[in-house]
């Protein structure tokens, strides 16, 4: 994203097994089901999540890998059906941890939190622009807001902004578990071992996986660039590509993003503790 912002914020709420500069560890997994992007298909998911359902043991783990809103017509169905989902899993009986599913910030949803922070952008008519641009939209639309409305906020200064995106958080506010949902994703997952990293879009191969920032959703071009196991881990496991190249494995990487939001499939993939792939589900 543009550096449009005179100040950042990190928002989400931090578990002691997070790293703020870098990610989830997770401790003790069996198997780890990885979810591509959503991008606001609902009918996809709740078919996604009724087969996992059918397969899920006890020890199993679920990431979803980020851009779960956007684009999609159904975004505020889409967070009801995460929520909802979330609570089953948990309520399995025996005791499962919170941390064994876990959300993970994409492109949109940090897209999302900049615009309820737009009135401290330096130039928010900008940002507007530009976020409209790559899907956001459809998430501004989901919670009762709209483009020209907003656009007309951006031009009126920084209280027409502070009030309309006070707007958007008491929507998010009305829907149950939205607010705790997106507050508490995590920038990236992972397995102790580094057999697996989690990432939304990519990575900056140049770079310590503890000095990625921002990169694992906006450094996407990037990922088919790695040819050798990125910072000791031996697999970096994506959920959104944005040139759509489908479903993809090399020995470094796993491409799990099918185009959902954009008529293709959702995708989800089952890994065992060593990083190897032992299911797929499509929906």
């Amino acid at each position: 994203m543009p550096e449009v912002y005179a100040a950042q914020g990190r928002s989400g709420l931090r578990q002691p097994e997070e790293r703020p500069d870098f990610g989830i560890a997770m401790p003790g997994a069996g198997r780890i089901w990885a979810i591509g992007a959503v991008h606001g298909d609902v009918r996809r998911l709740e078919r996604l999540h009724d087969a996992i359902a059918d397969q899920i043991r006890f020890g199993d783990r679920i990431v979803y890998l980020g851009n779960m809103i956007g684009h999609g017509a159904e975004i505020r169905e889409t967070v009801d059906e995460l929520v909802r989902f979330r609570q089953v899993f948990l309520a399995r009986p025996p005791f499962v941890h919170p941390r064994d599913i876990i959300h993970l910030r994409g492109q949109q949803e940090e897209i999302w939190q900049k615009l309820q922070q737009l009135q401290f952008a330096v130039n928010p008519h900008e940002v507007l622009r530009w976020a409209f641009a790559h899907g956001a939209e459809a998430t501004l639309r989901a919670y009762g807001g709209d483009a020209e409305t907003a656009l007309a906020c951006a031009r009126g200064g920084a209280v027409a902004l502070t009030r309309w995106s006070g707007s958007l958080r008491d929507a998010m506010r009305a829907r149950p578990g939205h607010v705790a949902l997106m507050n508490g994703l995590h920038r990236s997952a992972y397995t102790p071992d580094r057999s697996l990293l989690f990432v939304n879009s990519g990575i900056n191969p140049q770079s310590a996986v503890d000095q990625q920032a921002d990169a694992f959703w906006w450094s996407s071009d990037d990922f088919a660039s790695i040819s050798a196991p990125f910072d000791g881990f031996q697999n970096v496991v994506r959920g959104f590509d944005p040139a759509r190249g489908g479903f993809k494995i090399t020995p470094w990487t796993v491409n799990l993003d099918g185009g959902c939001g954009f008529g293709g499939s959702l995708i989800a993939a089952c890994f065992t503790p060593d990083g190897e792939i032992c299911s797929r589900l499509d929906a």
